[in-house]
């Protein structure tokens, strides 16, 4: 399966909340609740990348929008970054999210200042946590109470590369 990533699009609002709003996306913080609150949040992505502090992409599997994935600059530390995805729930599985990883840093390391990179999946996404070990992260702890979804907080693994 070819994956390629893309800018993403205002008009891509209504595929986001459609893949976010699907109930599988237990770990995933994004819950746009509007077309209109989606598009917003699309526009601030524009805004947050020409400012350099964000790298937003379209995640595309032969040519169709599967999901997202991203870059946060830390802004304390700005040789740090955090990298995240999501795959539609009928992709997973599939070697998406792992490939996005690996392009994500092969943008990284093509376009940005960067010595380490961090993801936090939620320790009981056993499915993004794997991603993460299979591209080649190791894992540094648990963050507890990290990451708020609603009114339930999760415990999550802090996994890091050094590129150099």
């Amino acid at each position: 399966m070819k994956v390629e990533f893309r800018n993403p699009r205002i008009s891509d609002a209504k595929r986001y909340l459609e893949i976010l709003s699907h109930p599988n996306f237990t770990y995933f913080p994004a819950k746009p609740k509007t077309l209109k609150e989606e598009q917003d949040f699309l526009r601030m992505m524009k805004k947050l990348q020409k400012e350099k502090s964000q790298y937003n992409f379209a995640v595309l599997a032969n040519g169709k929008h599967v999901g997202g994935a991203g870059i946060k600059i830390n802004q304390q530390f700005p040789y740090i970054c955090e990298i995240g995805y999501f795959v539609d729930h009928k992709y997973w599985n599939k070697g998406i999210a792992t490939k996005s990883v690996q392009l994500l840093e092969k943008f990284i390391i093509e376009n940005i200042d960067i010595v380490r990179i961090e993801i936090a999946p939620a320790k009981d996404n056993i499915g993004s946590c794997k991603v993460v070990i299979k591209s080649g992260y190791k894992k540094e702890g648990t963050m507890k109470k990290y990451l708020k979804i609603g009114d339930v907080y999760h415990d999550c693994c802090l996994y890091a590369k050094v590129l150099r």
